[in-house]
């Protein structure tokens, strides 16, 4: 007899939390996917603690009530500023970005120095910067707010963006962080430019990104290994994917389907009232 299939709930206030739906569907094929993301009212950097939460909150319960068994916070803002308020509000688990890639860039560390770039919100929260620390990690985080527009504009591999990132590492490896060992993309939007980034990093430097290493925390929370692909093996099931976007779901279309890495078909448009 099938094992029933489990609901995950992937909230962001945009677009990257993709990446870490992308991550899931490769680790857990077997499970309905919702994804949320509120377009209508990203960034959420640049708004206070209280309203993050209440947006984020509102967000959970709505997946919730879609049949969501568990909740992933893919949104490092959000994190950051509300992951306590999310989990008191929900009745099913929830795992954040944050714990899980500090995790993740501890045990890759062997100097135990490791940097981690972010956007300005994110790295003003100092989230990461404790996470580390209490793992006994040297953290030093760098805010990189012109990466976010670059990927979303679909400048992946463009020359400026190689400039940009350049300029950001270069700063944020200097000032006795020369000899850091670990780059930490605190962004879901970064995966998409890992290949600029490492063409740009120091060369001794490994790079971790949260997304993956979210994605592995949510299937050891369900006691889920990724399905195997051998030949004689039984077919894999296809993961089932909904979308729910506040702003206009023919822009997520098109703009998720760069961050996902394939077409999105399911997305409908809610209107979340305040």
């Amino acid at each position: 007899m099938t094992s029933p299939r489990t609901c995950i709930g992937v909230f962001d206030s945009g677009f990257g939390g993709l990446t870490v739906l992308k991550s899931l569907l490769r680790l857990i094929p077997d499970a309905d996917y919702l994804y949320f993301g509120d377009t209508a009212r990203l960034p959420y950097g640049s708004k206070s603690a209280e309203t993050v939460a209440r947006y984020a909150v509102g967000a959970a319960h709505y997946l919730e009530q879609q049949g969501a068994q568990t909740l992933v916070i893919a949104c490092n803002t959000a994190t950051a500023l509300a992951l306590d308020k999310i989990t008191q509000a929900a009745t099913v688990p929830v795992v954040g970005v944050i714990e899980p890639g500090a995790e993740r860039a501890a045990g890759e560390s062997e100097n135990k120095r490791v940097v981690v770039i972010g956007t300005e919100a994110t790295v003003s929260s100092h989230a990461y910067l404790k996470a580390l620390e209490a793992r006994g990690v040297q953290a030093k985080e760098k805010a990189c707010p012109l990466l976010v527009p670059l990927v979303e504009e679909g400048w992946i591999d463009h020359p400026v963006t190689e400039e940009v990132a350049h300029i950001y590492l270069k700063e944020a490896f200097a000032d006795g962080f020369t000899s850091a060992d670990v780059l930490l993309l605190g962004c879901t939007h970064y995966p998409l430019i890992q290949p600029v980034l490492h063409k740009v990093a120091p060369p001794h430097v490994k790079i971790v990104d949260s997304a993956d290493a979210t994605a592995d925390a949510v299937g050891r929370l369900l006691g889920r290994s990724p399905l195997p692909s051998k030949s004689g093996a039984a077919p894999q099931t296809i993961p089932r994917l909904k979308c729910f976007a506040t702003d206009s779901a023919e822009k997520f279309r098109r703009l998720g389907a760069q961050f996902l890495g394939h077409p999105i078909d399911d997305v409908r448009h809610v209107d979340l009232t305040e």
